[in-house]
């Protein structure tokens, strides 16, 4: 056996954990919500589709993977990534996947079938329209935008999009942006918004980006 064999096992090993930890599309998805902002367990089950308990288990396979940290705030703790990489890793991932995995753009155009909707621009030259007076909106929860949003961007959750078109100056164009390319937050706030005679469109970029 080779003198270096027991290391490379035991480091494999070590890595294997973060393989074992990924391999679950309801832990990914949870690692995807967390990059928007922490979460406690019950916004994580909400955000997710999943049953309470559920959540909590993955939340715990997560955290002895240390993907993310628990943090406590009186009667209620708050999960979070666990640190810059964790975020950076998953981007990456992501993007190796659609490099590789040509179902998911077919998976994605039969979720959103008006691509007329969509703007693909880089974060530099969506600051620039940003900078040349196009209103950029944050569409996601409110607390997901206080945790961290795109230079320049407004909030109005989704949810209260048509009681607040007022805010909207009708003159200006917007673009309307969630959670990356997989959320349809942003789809839904640029119908509601074209209807009402906005000149709107969405972005796929979202903050991990």
């Amino acid at each position: 056996m080779s003198p270096s064999r027991p290391l490379k096992n035991a480091v494999y090993a070590e890595i294997g954990r973060l393989g074992k930890a990924l391999a679950s599309p309801a832990r990914l998805e949870i690692l995807d919500l967390l990059s928007q902002g922490p979460k406690t367990v019950e916004a994580v089950a909400q955000g997710t589709g999943l049953a309470f308990a559920n959540a909590s288990q993955h939340l715990k396979v997560l955290r002895l993977a240390r993907m993310i940290e628990a943090e406590k705030h009186g009667t209620y703790v708050e999960y979070r990534l666990a640190s810059p990489e964790v975020a950076d890793f998953l981007l990456s991932f992501r993007k190796l996947a659609e490099t590789r995995l040509t179902e998911i753009e077919r998976l994605t155009r039969a979720f959103s079938e008006d691509r007329s909707t969509m703007e693909r621009l880089e974060p530099r030259s969506l600051l620039q329209r940003v900078q040349d007076g196009v209103i950029l909106l944050d569409v996601r929860p409110a607390d997901e935008y206080r945790a961290g949003h795109l230079p320049g961007a407004v909030s109005i959750p989704v949810t209260e999009l048509q009681k607040r078109l007022a805010e909207l100056p009708m003159d200006r164009d917007v673009v309307a942006y969630c959670r990356g390319p997989y959320c349809l937050m942003a789809v839904e706030a640029v119908t509601t918004l074209r209807k009402k005679g906005y000149s709107a469109n969405r972005s796929e970029i979202g903050v991990p980006e």
